[in-house]
């Protein structure tokens, strides 16, 4: 009698504590899910920011500088892999203060000098604050990716309060978006050993991807002079 006592005690308290850790859990989510939606409305108002650029350029050189803008945020499971990786618990605090890349913009430009005329434009808005900056176009990565990097932290205007959010923000040009995207695909197909010698092909194709920008911006210079 004693036993089962004893054992009818256990299942309730492991009970209870499954329904302590399922809430727990589901308030979590719910925290997780608002600080996604800050996160979209941050990218919302960066995306919106280069917009406007675009259509005063267009308008100032006749021509549009960027060629398309894509967004991005990071899932779930990468979130919760990153914490991981960085030994730090699943926190809200944890994913706002440690994690850069939550949300993430990619700007695809025209010609390599829009890069730095878009980055400019956007650094020298007041509200805008830059966190870090990486510049892997004028010095590219080993494997020979350029682009463009800039963390940033932008206020978005809540119901009753401002908060500001990190935005990671990517700036790269047409022939350095098709570079590396295919690089990837390359380099992490499944059941496929990627070699050296294709790696030292890829960074090949990447040294003579930024030729072939370097020549179209002169060309475009020339018509401009004209």
């Amino acid at each position: 009698m004693e036993q089962k006592s004893k054992a009818k005690k256990a299942v309730k308290l492991m009970q209870r504590i499954d329904s302590d850790m399922i809430e727990w859990i589901q308030e979590r989510m719910k925290d997780f899910d608002l600080l996604m939606s800050y996160y979209r409305c941050a990218m919302m108002e960066i995306e919106t920011k280069f917009k406007v650029l675009n259509e005063e350029f267009s308008l100032e050189h006749d021509r549009n500088p960027i060629s398309s803008i894509k967004t991005r945020i990071k899932s779930f499971d990468s979130i919760t892999e990153k914490l991981e990786r960085k030994g730090l618990p699943f926190e809200v605090d944890s994913v706002e203060k440690y994690i850069n890349d939550v949300a993430g913009i990619r700007v695809i430009c025209t010609f390599p000098e829009d890069v730095y005329l878009l980055a400019d434009a956007l650094l020298k808005q007041d509200d805008i604050m830059l966190i870090r900056k990486k510049d892997y176009i004028a010095e590219p990565k080993e494997n020979g990716y350029r682009s463009l990097h800039l963390i940033v932290a932008v206020p978005i205007y809540l119901a009753h309060e401002k908060r500001l959010m990190k935005v990671e923000i990517q700036l790269r040009t047409l022939a350095m978006d098709f570079w590396a995207s295919l690089e990837h695909q390359l380099r992490y197909k499944k059941d496929f050993e990627f070699t050296q010698e294709m790696a030292d092909e890829l960074k090949l194709c990447a040294e003579q991807s930024a030729a072939l920008d370097l020549r179209m911006e002169a060309l475009r210079k020339q018509v401009n002079s004209q």
